[in-house]
């Protein structure tokens, strides 16, 4: 049974022992075989058997540990409905969508309110199913979404207000105490104690009631969060600042509000750096057209770009984004796609180019007819693409999350023993602190040794921080796939980054990745009394049959020399041969000399000249007709413009560069020498390519394939790692780790710089994320640390580990050669 994905946003997390917990309650489900909970981003994905579980099962299990699940709301204006009987119709049918969780019809209004998963069905299809039931859309209402609001717009508001309110009842309480040390009042001394809780009590209520929320649910399922223990350090200090009142120790209400002031500082800034690397695809969605000018019946009429269908004809005017991707049917104009390849150099297209939607028409008026809508666009699988390399895993990243899951319970049981510790060897802690109080100014020893055993346990629970481990990964997979979208380099796969690391060989495929894959007759020469006019004839004739980009040459050529092509019956491909086919009655053979050698054709008078023309890097294909030798055509496919300076970087860059091609050697070793690749392997048919690959691997290691995607799919697979190039719209990236857009090989050395810059800084935060939490923890054991410093600490561990991802962003991914005068 085949596997389905699904992508859900969670609610409610708040730190890497949420994301770990949902994770793992999620594996438990019967038929689930992969997820991944990314916290960065507050998505699940999941792999999972459609006849065993589906969406309402995993929405149930999240909602059952205490989350929640987001979805989309939507209201469509429905006509066509005259009675009850159809709006129940109309519910049930949209009920029954794949990805609607909740449909309501109210046939008084004439609107469908619709809950969704837009990972699942978006606008487009619910319109569609309405329409296929014999309803309709109102044309005069667009579609009214509810919540439009950007979610991390949300989420930076709401933690910006519960800080605003921590601050303004902890400013008072720090005035208050300033007041104190400075200036003797005695009726501020006899009541500070009362003020302070006063102050105290709507930080830790009511600022603090989301986190507190969180905290309680996750114990109350046995699965602490870090909010679990900023809530016991806060509650441990409200409850010793009531006990108080009534024995004598002393009042801990304002470290209290300072942890949780604090904490919620660290949120926020948190928050709005979280924000921040998300934007990558916020941007992407920025870039999609809102409209269309479509041509009906000779006039241009303005559109709403969900009703642009495929064969639609677009009028693009100067300066006019392209509304989805489509064909150049009239005009020519220079075209901008940087915002798909990277490039700034704009793009000349003609009648018959391809375009890619949201790129920007520049020059001239152009018509377009649409070729892909909505989901299938080239932008939606970018979008699509990236949010999959977010929703997976870094190889590094099992250990951290191993230690996520247990960190929370093992730091309260550290504070449990700190607290039984200072208790039991009174004497060796407070003799630590007497010779700490010359260093630290918070440092108290005169306390007694219950207050002094409560702030270290109080500490040791506010200082750890697993949110910096759990985040360590997940940003800088965020900003990193968002960099590379940005440039042209799309990630797929997570995993891809780390395994670029240890790739030893790059291999290439000659057409269409080293070479341009367009292909031109470069030769014709005749022999038996066959005219060089008429072979090229029936060789075009033939090969109009053929696919292939060499036959296209050949084909090509003949339209050129506007030669008209005779009628072909029982043509036949064989591949990593050539190709036959009847011409007027004779039989027609185009291919190598393999071919020829199978029909027994001899091919003796013109082999000199073949190796000659090999030798030269062009592909040669012999013509026989009725068996018998007529002549060759030779075609010559021409380097990309940056493959020898791309070629010669990645050599220096270490890796050892291989071609694989179906052409013969001669022809093989002739584009590597040109390339600077010193290791071939000529005539692999297409299907031999996986065997190539897998002795490489035996030979040398992890390697990568780079190849166009289309005819290299099973190669990329089997490679460590796949890297599909190409242009236009129609790469293939099902097959692929990563896709490079741009489809020039300087793409490879900026997915690799890329993959080592977001390795390089996944490999700092955890470093920083380990190395703070096995400093600051027994530090605070210790009792050298006051809470509200290890509150402070905290904080700021979580915000560098994401403030270090925002830096990748700064990082120069481009090729040196490009660099360089």
């Amino acid at each position: 049974m085949e596997t389905k994905k699904i992508a859900l946003q969670v609610g409610g997390m708040t730190c890497a022992a949420c994301s770990s917990r949902v994770e793992r309650g999620i594996l438990k489900i019967d038929g689930v075989d992969k997820v991944n909970v990314n916290l960065a981003t507050g998505k699940a994905s999941i792999e999972f058997n459609p006849e065993r579980a589906n969406e309402f099962t995993f929405i149930n299990a999240i909602t059952n540990m205490g989350y929640e699940v987001k979805a989309e709301k939507i209201t469509l204006p429905v006509g066509g409905m005259t009675c009850a009987a159809c709006s129940s119709r109309v519910e049930r049918t949209l009920n029954k969508m794949d990805g609607v969780l909740k449909a309501s019809v109210n046939i008084a209004t004439e609107k469908a309110t619709v809950e969704y998963l837009p990972d699942k069905t978006g606008i487009t299809d619910l319109k569609n199913t309405i329409t296929s039931i014999g309803y309709y859309i109102k044309e005069e209402e667009a579609p009214e979404k509810i919540a439009e609001e950007d979610e991390d717009t949300k989420k930076v508001k709401a933690a910006r207000n519960r800080l605003i309110i921590a601050w303004a009842f902890t400013g008072p309480m720090t005035l208050l105490m300033l007041l104190m040390w400075l200036v003797h009042i005695h009726a501020l001394h006899l009541y500070h104690h009362w003020i302070m809780f006063i102050l105290a009590t709507p930080v830790v209520f009511w600022a603090g009631h989301q986190t507190n929320r969180s905290a309680i649910k996750g114990l109350m399922h046995l699965s602490p969060s870090m909010d679990a223990l900023i809530f016991l350090g806060v509650f441990a200090s409200y409850l010793i600042a009531i006990a108080s009142f009534f024995i004598d120790i002393p009042s801990f209400a304002m470290p209290a509000a300072m942890i949780m002031a604090f904490h919620l500082i660290g949120r926020y800034l948190e928050t709005m750096a979280r924000g921040r690397a998300s934007q990558a695809i916020k941007k992407l969605l920025k870039l999609e057209a809102k409209s269309a000018r479509l041509l009906i019946d000779g006039k241009e009429v303005e559109v709403p770009i969900e009703k642009v269908q495929v064969g639609d004809t677009m009028v693009i005017k100067p300066g006019e984004k392209i509304a989805t991707d489509g064909i150049v049917v009239k005009g020519t104009s220079s075209v901008d796609e940087s915002m798909a390849t990277g490039e700034s150099m704009p793009v000349e297209k003609k009648d018959g180019d391809e375009v890619i939607g949201s790129t920007i028409n520049q020059q001239g008026l152009i018509h377009v007819k649409a070729t892909k809508i909505g989901k299938d666009t080239f932008l939606s699988n970018v979008i699509k693409m990236v949010e999959e390399c977010q929703g997976t895993k870094v190889p590094i990243q099992e250990f951290a999350d191993r230690v996520t899951f247990y960190f929370v319970p093992v730091v309260i049981s550290i504070a449990v023993v700190t607290f039984a510790s200072w208790l039991i060897f009174p004497a060796f802690f407070t003799n630590i602190a007497a010779w700490a109080q010359d260093y630290l100014p918070w440092v108290n020893p005169s306390l007694g040794i219950i207050p002094l055993s409560l702030f270290a346990s109080i500490t040791v629970l506010v200082i750890a921080c697993p949110c910096a481990l759990g985040l360590a990964t997940p940003t800088a997979l965020m900003v990193g796939s968002g960099m590379g979208a940005e440039k042209g380099v799309l990630i797929r796969h997570g995993e891809a980054i780390q395994t670029l690391q240890d790739v030893k060989a790059i291999v290439f495929d000659k057409t269409g990745t080293i070479t341009s894959g367009k292909p031109g007759v470069t030769d014709i020469v005749p022999c038996n009394g066959f005219d060089r006019n008429e072979i090229l004839r029936i060789a075009g004739s033939v090969e109009a049959g053929s696919e292939h980009p060499l036959g296209q040459a050949i084909v090509n050529e003949t339209k050129r020399k506007r030669f008209t092509l005779y009628d072909l019956k029982d043509f036949q491909s064989i591949t990593g041969q050539g190709v036959e086919g009847k011409v007027n009655g004779h039989d027609v053979k185009v291919g190598n000399p393999k071919l020829m050698l199978q029909a027994q054709v001899p091919i003796e008078p013109m082999k000199d000249l073949l190796e000659k023309l090999e030798d030269e890097a062009k592909t040669v294909m012999l013509i026989a007709v009725d068996n018998k030798l007529a002549g060759l055509i030779a075609v010559a496919d021409t380097l990309k413009a940056d493959s020898v300076d791309a070629i010669r970087e990645l050599n220096s860059m270490g890796f050892e560069t291989v071609m694989i091609t179906g052409d013969n050697k001669r022809t093989g070793d002739a584009i590597a020498k040109r390339v600077g690749i010193e290791r071939v392997l000529a005539e692999v048919m297409p299907g031999d390519k996986v065997e190539e690959i897998k002795r490489l691997q035996d030979r040398l290691g992890m390697v990568a394939m780079v190849g166009d995607g289309i005819n290299d799919a099973p190669a990329l697979t089997q490679a460590n790692v796949g890297i599909a190039i190409g242009t236009g719209t129609d790469i293939a990236i099902e097959s692929s780790d990563i896709t490079l857009v741009r489809g020039q090989l300087s793409a490879v050395i900026s997915a690799i710089k890329l993959s080592s810059n977001t390795f390089k800084k996944i490999k700092q935060n955890l470093f920083w994320a380990f190395f703070y939490n096995l400093i600051a923890i027994p530090v605070a054991v210790m009792g050298l640390l006051h809470p509200i410093i290890g509150m402070t600490a905290m904080a700021i561990s979580s915000l560098f580990v994401v403030t270090n991802s925002l830096m990748l962003k700064k990082s120069d991914i481009e090729p040196n050669y490009k660099n360089q005068c």
